[in-house]
């Protein structure tokens, strides 16, 4: 099974850049997208009826912001929305989805940039976000994360760690929290398999930072530890075009 993640920064917008082409060469088995910006019912059936797909979509209650969707084959249990906390709900940031052998949340983590407020509403989403995925391997649950996390772990991860230092995605708060969500038992699936190959997934549109690749790894998929035994590879695809981030891939054997 390929499980593929992608903050197209637009869903309207990159489907304007290949997008559908991509999807159906690439024939992902579950694609959790991250800041749609959109609402289902301003999209026509070519997005919301891929040809091998069923569709969810989770939109923010304002307007043209943040939001999530799900594309996916085969059939899950159930597919809810949100944390346990409803303070973090209205954004539309998470889609879970349960199937048999694992649970997966799709979620777009806020940006912490615009003042000490939104950062505080950042740790807090990150820390009740931790809450529930515990709670459920405390359940015997298999957790996977993907999604835009908003925050590089190492100075690996980005190609200017220094001048970074004092910005939302990099401070230590931010870095330290990714050290406790490891140390409390799941696994980066990129950094175990590519434990020191420089790959970003995000380049700002300023500066030709893509053209001279001085981004971000600020996607991940991450798994609870319990997991590992059925995580085949992970992957970056910083080749594919259409946002300011690439898609990011995950491949489960689960024969």
């Amino acid at each position: 099974m390929r499980l593929y993640s992608w903050n197209v920064n637009g869903l309207r917008a990159v489907a304007q850049k290949n997008f559908l082409p991509w999807v159906h060469e690439t024939q992902p088995d579950i694609l959790c997208l991250q800041e749609t910006k959109v609402h289902e019912h301003q999209l026509d059936e070519t997005l919301t009826q891929i040809e091998g797909y069923q569709s969810y979509f989770h939109s923010a209650e304002r307007k043209g912001y943040s939001g999530t969707a799900v594309y996916y084959k085969r059939e899950p249990l159930s597919i809810r929305t949100g944390l346990s906390d409803p303070r973090f709900n209205t954004e539309g940031r998470t889609i879970i989805l349960e199937y048999p052998e694992f649970t997966l949340f799709n979620i777009y983590f806020p940006n912490g940039q615009q003042s000490d407020e939104r950062l505080n509403f950042k740790l807090d989403f990150y820390n009740c976000f931790l809450e529930d995925a515990n709670a459920l391997v405390e359940q015997g649950k298999k957790v996977i994360l993907c999604g835009d996390v908003n925050t590089a772990h190492r100075e690996i991860d980005l190609k200017n760690p220094k001048s970074n230092a004092k910005r939302s995605g990099f401070l230590p708060i931010e870095r330290e929290w990714i050290d406790r969500f490891i140390s409390e038992g799941y696994v980066d699936t990129f950094r175990h398999f590519y434990p020191d190959t420089i790959q970003y997934s995000w380049w700002s549109y300023r500066f030709n930072a893509r053209k001279n690749n001085a981004g971000w790894r600020i996607d991940y998929f991450f798994v609870s530890e319990n997991t590992m035994g059925i995580v085949k590879n992970a992957a970056i695809h910083d080749e594919v075009m259409g946002s300011d981030h690439c898609p990011i891939s995950l491949e489960l054997d689960l024969a």
